[in-house]
């Protein structure tokens, strides 16, 4: 990684373009009547709650640590995050498929097509300005893993939010926009009402994946694979360290627990052997300021 990424700034890119695309849907739905309209409209209206909930989380995962949680509460993110993803598929995919299915029983024309597909693409514009955003931050963090290999082995579970949302986002504005094309060109408002069906199951796909990934953080995941493979190589290539037998991490929101099982190079004296291990343990945070318990173990055998 070869930067920290900022995950509040892409946050608020998200929420400041959801606002605006919101409005602008809302009132092209009641202008147009067009249900894929509605259901973007509602779509992005939900995007905004979840990116305060995101907000919130940020913040609550920051709290100091206390008695009754020693390691503080970096997984708060993770449990709102996982909500985000609830809403997602019941708020966003289910009553767009909900709203589809019933306009398909209720047809009626798109009015003023023209005006749908004028703000269908304002959101196009808007919820790519907002996808630059989170990737510039995203990239800030993969590296140069691909982007499908990110979103399977990233911790930070409120840029996979982002993430999930501003691509479904853009699929679901570029459904819509096909879907009220074809309802102009063949005078059938029941593509229209199709649209709607297909937005919503595109919305529920996403949530889906979002929620496997963060459910995963809510139980408990290591540090990511090259984040542990990195911290294995540094205590390896500590003069002080003998052998290392093992090393256990769990990702604590932006923080990172690590435990420690070696063998240390013969010292004259406890003293010395302590002295040595904290020795190890400044250069281990030193290296990985995201770093922040370490228990260290001197053993003699695996």
């Amino acid at each position: 990684m070869s930067a920290q990424a900022d995950s509040l700034k892409s946050i608020f890119f998200a929420l400041g373009a959801n606002v605006a695309i919101a409005l602008a849907k809302t009132a092209g739905a009641v202008f147009t009547g067009s249900a894929s309209m509605l259901a973007e409209a509602i779509h992005s209206f939900a995007d905004c709650g979840n990116q305060a909930l995101l907000i919130w989380g940020l913040k609550e995962a920051r709290r100091a640590a206390s008695e009754d949680h020693p390691m503080g509460y970096g997984r708060a993110i993770y449990f709102w995050s996982f909500i985000v993803a609830l809403m997602l598929f019941s708020m966003g995919g289910l009553f767009s498929i909900y709203e589809g299915v019933h306009k398909l029983h209720d047809t009626e024309p798109v009015k003023y097509a023209w005006v749908a597909v004028g703000i269908l693409s304002f959101g196009v514009l808007a919820e790519s300005m907002s996808l630059w955003g989170a990737l510039r931050e995203i990239n800030k963090e993969r590296g140069e893993l691909g982007l499908w290999r990110w979103f399977r082995t990233s911790r930070q579970s409120e840029l996979l939010v982002i993430f999930g949302e501003d691509l479904a986002a853009l699929g679901g504005l570029g459904l819509a926009l096909g879907f009220i094309g074809l309802a102009m060109v063949t005078g059938n408002p029941m593509w229209d009402a199709v649209g709607s069906i297909c937005i919503g199951v595109l919305l529920v796909l996403v949530a889906i994946l979002v929620g496997v990934e963060v459910k995963a953080l809510l139980v408990g995941q290591s540090a990511e694979p090259q984040v542990l493979a990195r911290l294995r190589a540094h205590l390896q290539g500590q003069p002080q360290v003998a052998q290392l037998y093992s090393v256990i991490t769990q990702q604590l929101g932006s923080d990172i627990m690590v435990a420690v099982k070696a063998r240390m190079q013969p010292f004259g004296s406890d003293v010395a052997l302590i002295e040595a291990i904290n020795a190890v343990e400044r250069g281990l945070r030193e290296a990985f300021p995201q770093v922040r318990w370490i228990f260290f173990e001197p053993d003699l055998r695996d």
